[in-house]
Parts: structure tokens; sequence; C-alpha cells
């Protein structure tokens, strides 16, 4: 048995219950892991809110795509991205279904080595922040001498996207609050406050124009401002603000677009090993217990700490 979160009906976060299920041994091709620590992302909160649809006959939702553990169990041939998996292997799971558990039952392909030097937390939380934000990157061809607008950039993807933006030789200038100014500074990323004055905010920062916009936040003035700064709409993306991406003619990423759900994928074990060896690092804002997962949610849904939050069962 295991203890895991489901969703039992939609709405929000006073939905989510822990029950306990049977998981069973591991058949050929898959994988049981000791979850040491799981990532939690808006579109967990998103995915019984009734957004993508309330069909009852889905319910339970099984919550949660990533996490880090142990294998404890593994079936005949299990081989996954980064070669054999054995027993007792530290590892790193992702886009798993019901990841909000105390143990996983999972496909070979979905386990990846976890480098000593990532901890249980920031592993647990890396590829969703990581794989959108290279999709985002790789969309809008950022590359060594572009000016890229990132906004939300002290947000979980964000702060992503600055640390891949910079390594590939780009200037970064980011939205945020001032509490976050300083940590952007430290991205080597120039801060700026949205709000009122955004655009002129930007235009004096940037006299000679802004090459690229990436919007990790999703509201109007966030696409308002990519619009007027960017010429060339094939260099703004979108991770959220779907609608405006498709009346205004530029992409998006993430939201079911098989395309970047191949990009992601394809770049999963790079991205793992890139920040194993410090290229960049994921921010663990708050860790709370798998039987918190309704607070976390909550909490997440509301203004919040810099990061990413973490479940640990």
């Amino acid at each position: 048995m295991t203890r895991v979160a489901v969703a039992t009906a939609f709405g929000g976060p006073e939905v989510v219950r822990i029950v306990d299920e049977a998981l069973a041994a591991p058949a050929a091709g898959q994988v049981s892991i000791e979850v040491k620590a799981i990532g939690v992302n808006p579109i967990d909160y998103k995915l019984y809110s009734g957004a993508f649809g309330s069909d009852p006959s889905t319910l339970p939702l099984h919550l949660g795509s990533e996490a880090s553990g142990v294998v404890v169990a593994v079936g005949n041939s299990t081989s996954g991205p980064g070669g054999q998996i054995s027993v007792g292997d530290e590892v790193i799971v992702s886009g798993a279904k019901g990841a909000y558990a105390e143990k996983l039952l999972v496909p070979a392909d979905a386990v990846l080595p976890k480098p000593a030097s990532l901890g249980w937390e920031a592993a647990a939380g890396l590829l969703v922040v990581a794989g959108t934000s290279y999709d985002a990157l790789e969309v809008t061809k950022v590359a060594e001498g572009d000016t890229v607008l990132v906004h939300g950039a002290a947000g979980g993807v964000g702060s992503i996207v600055v640390q891949q933006a910079k390594a590939r030789g780009a200037r970064v200038i980011g939205t945020a609050r001032p509490v976050n100014h300083d940590a952007l500074r430290e991205l080597s990323a120039e801060p700026v406050e949205y709000g009122d004055g955004l655009l002129e905010r930007v235009q004096e920062l940037a006299p000679d124009g802004i090459d690229v916009a990436i919007d990790t936040v999703g509201t109007d003035e966030a696409v308002d401002v990519s619009l007027a700064l960017v010429s060339d709409k094939d260099r703004i993306v979108t991770i959220a603000a779907f609608e405006r991406a498709a009346e205004e003619g530029f992409p998006s990423v993430g939201g079911g677009n098989p395309e970047s759900a191949k990009r992601r994928k394809a770049a999963r074990l790079d991205l793992v090993n890139s920040a194993g060896a410090g290229d960049f690092i994921v921010t663990v804002a708050k860790t709370f217990p798998l039987a918190e997962a309704a607070t976390a949610h909550e909490e997440l849904k509301a203004e919040h700490p810099r990061g990413k939050f973490v479940l640990i069962p």
C-alpha cells in the first residue's frame, strides 16, 4: 500500500484527499520508487479546477508528475534514458502520473539518474521548470547578443529562463516585485518592476529594443508589452496566455502541445546533467508534508516566496 494525494471532485484545494492505494509489483519495463520529494506545479491544481474539463469519470484525479527517490524494485528490461536502472539507484521521475505519493510504480522511460550534487528537493522540482524554460528558449531561438525580456523572472520557470538565457550569451531584463530584484541581480539579470508604466521602464533600460519576450505569467500586461516591444512575433512566447497567443499569432509552449512535449522529453537528460554540473540552480521556496498538499496549492495560488514548492512524503 501507499499513501497518495488525489482530487475527489472538481473545485478548489479543498477537494484534495490523502488515500491509501495498493501498489503492484513492477512488470517488464517498470520501476518501483520510494519517493523522497515531490515537485509541486500550477498545472497540478489547474487539472482539478475544471479549467481543462470536468468529466466525473476521470475522478479521482491522481496529482503530480515529478519526484525524486530511490529505486526499490525493477521489472525486466529496465533501461531508462540514462541507461540500466538498478535497485538502490537515486533517481528523478519525470512525466509520471500520480507523483504525489509515498511510493510510485512508473515506466522506466520516466526514470533518470539523479546527480549526487542535487538534493532530493531540488531534484524533484527540476524538470518541469527546466523543461519549460528550455522549450521557450528553443522556440524563440535565443542566442548570443539577444536582449531578452522575461515576464515573471523571479518565478519557478522565470528564474531558470534567466539563467539559461544568460548561459546562451543573452542580455536579460526581468520583471518582478521589488522584493525580488536583488535575487535577479544575483542571476545577472536587470530587474524592472511590473505594473503601470512597465513599457516605458523597459524602453528606458533597452533603448535599442528587445529581441525576445518570454511570458511566464500570462497577464494581459505581459502580452501587450511584449507585442509593443518585439517586432517579430515568432520571438514572443508564452507558457500561460494560450488564448492571447492564438488571437495575436505568436507561439505558446506547453498546454498539451505535442511539439513541446517532444522537445522537453528529448532534453531531459541534458537538463539533469546541466543542473548537476551547477549550470543553473533550482531554488526551493518551501516544503510541505504530503498530507498538506492542499495547503501547498492554496499558497502557490497566492503571492508566495520565490522558488519551487516541494512535498515530502
